[in-house]
């Protein structure tokens, strides 16, 4: 049937239809958006890390007395800052492709660490090595010079699957996946540190207490 041959009622019908579509989009648009908005912001509590590591500008790891430290550029790629210890006075900047893209994989595992159990530390702090971690992280939302999180990182499970984590500042410990610390002492280890992923599971505690039983 040409134009021509529509009814001018039937045609009205349908222009009106058009018009409260349309305006049904446009009024239901920003509702959509700001629940996207909200699904992103909302981070699952059993998550490690309180934010995603896009979100992030940069994270530093302590060990053995270096402080190991990566950052993301402008354009958001990650890059390896260089190692520093106390008497070291100059550093290194490492913006390989192949490594940044190394860097952001393995930050990306990492940042989907989930919190296995918890526990309070009360006065047991020594039960899980977290009052003397050998490794500590840090984590930092862009341009900020205060780190955002701090985790210390404890002995190895009576399990050997799982590793203490201490939030600084929270009053419970946590287990997470062994393998997220030692894929992280890998890195370091590949972007020029000293044998870290041999101590990352050289450090099998014994059972010190009820504390370290659970």
């Amino acid at each position: 049937m040409s134009a021509g041959g529509i009814r001018p009622g039937l045609l009205a019908v349908w222009l009106v239809l058009l018009v409260l579509v349309a305006a049904i989009l446009v009024i239901e648009r920003p509702d959509l958006v700001g629940s996207k908005s909200r699904r992103d912001a909302a981070r699952d509590p059993r998550m490690l890390l309180p934010v995603a590591v896009d979100q992030l500008g940069a994270i530093e790891i302590a060990r053995a007395g270096s402080l190991h430290r990566f950052e993301r550029d402008a354009a958001g790629a990650w890059f390896y800052h260089g190692v520093h210890a106390g008497s070291e006075g100059t550093h290194s900047h490492t913006t390989d492709p192949a490594l940044a893209e190394r860097i952001a994989h393995a930050f990306a595992a990492f940042g989907r660490t989930r919190i296995e159990r918890q526990f309070t530390i009360g006065t047991h702090a020594k039960d899980y090595g977290v009052a003397t971690p050998e490794t500590i992280i840090l984590v930092y939302r862009p341009r900020d010079p205060q780190p955002f999180a701090q985790y210390a990182v404890g002995d190895i499970a009576p399990d050997r699957l799982s590793r203490y984590v201490l939030v600084v500042g929270s009053p419970t410990v946590a287990t997470i996946p062994n393998y997220q610390i030692e894929n992280l002492s890998a890195l370091i280890a590949a972007v020029g540190g000293k044998s870290e992923q041999g101590r990352a599971s050289g450090n099998v505690p014994a059972r010190r207490g009820a504390a370290a039983r659970r």
